[in-house]
């Protein structure tokens, strides 16, 4: 009768599971030592920072990794309106009963699981602080709704995601914040790993046009320090690989997947437009 009431309400639960075999990871092309870096701090329970841009790789990595330790991962996208109520749980009314149901935060701490907070920053400073005492020697999240305190599991992780890039001085994260974590830095890959990236991705686009998508995209990436505000990203260039392969002429996947998304801006437009037909010449556009 429980499940039954918050489904008609809305109320969604987690369920934690342990993820397939290492076998059946997602498909992750490591770049420099991050893989390293991350066993290491998980083997100490060390809370990991993922910083880079939008993107790049940092969910693929943890999806990736997490899959490799056979260890459960639950996913919370931050945004403004996150409370750390959302976050650690809430009480309920369920008939004439008031019942507590914990956030997906506090299921991690209890079950063992990595908790991922991506794109922390969007979330609100009152909310970030309640993981600080998850991230030092003390590893306990406090319930002061509930006057409890949570020991975490031994199998429990923090990680968070953060952008840099996007940071100006009214929405950052803390000094006492970051230097709670353990920083790995992502980029964009190399143009040759991006290539292998970009064919796996779209699902096995010949090597004539993943090579030019990825030059251009490349090329296009410069825009950045000119009025664009955010750099083409391996995700974008991906999309336009499968909508390649779903039919659609290269100029068309390219303006989807990676002109429309990101300016409204006519010179940026035409200039983006100028870069995709220049490596797609007008015979390869029907």
């Amino acid at each position: 009768m429980k499940n039954l009431i918050n489904r008609i309400r809305g109320v969604e639960r987690d369920v934690i599971e342990k993820p397939g075999d290492a076998g059946d990871a997602p498909f992750y092309k490591p770049q420099r030592d991050e893989i390293e870096i991350f066993k290491a701090a998980y083997s100490k329970r060390l809370p990991v920072m993922l910083k880079g841009p939008t993107g790049c790789g940092k969910t693929r990595f943890l999806e990736h990794i997490a899959h490799v330790l056979g260890q459960p991962l639950v996913t919370v996208s931050c945004h403004e309106d996150l409370t750390s109520s959302d976050l650690v749980g809430r009480f309920l009314l369920e008939g004439e009963e008031t019942v507590w149901q914990d956030g997906p935060l506090t299921r991690s701490v209890k079950e063992g699981a990595i908790c991922y907070l991506d794109e922390i920053v969007e979330a609100r400073t009152d909310t970030t602080v309640v993981i600080h005492p998850l991230t030092d020697h003390r590893r306990q999240l406090p319930l002061d709704k509930k006057s409890q305190i949570i020991d975490a599991h031994e199998d429990f992780m923090l990680v968070i995601s953060y952008n840099p890039g996007y940071q100006t001085v009214l929405k950052d994260l803390k000094p006492s914040t970051k230097q709670r974590f353990v920083g790995i830095h992502f980029d964009y890959p190399e143009e040759d790993v991006e290539r292998e990236i970009v064919a796996k991705e779209s699902g096995g686009l010949d090597a004539d046009r993943v090579e030019k998508l990825v030059a251009a995209g490349r090329k296009a990436r410069a825009l950045k320090d000119h009025g664009l505000e955010e750099a083409t990203s391996t995700r974008a260039l991906a999309y336009a690989g499968e909508l390649m392969q779903a039919g659609l002429s290269p100029r068309v996947a390219c303006r989807a997947a990676m002109i429309a998304p990101i300016t409204d801006d006519p010179e940026l437009i035409q200039a983006l437009e100028e870069i995709f037909d220049a490596h797609f010449p007008e015979s390869e556009a029907a």
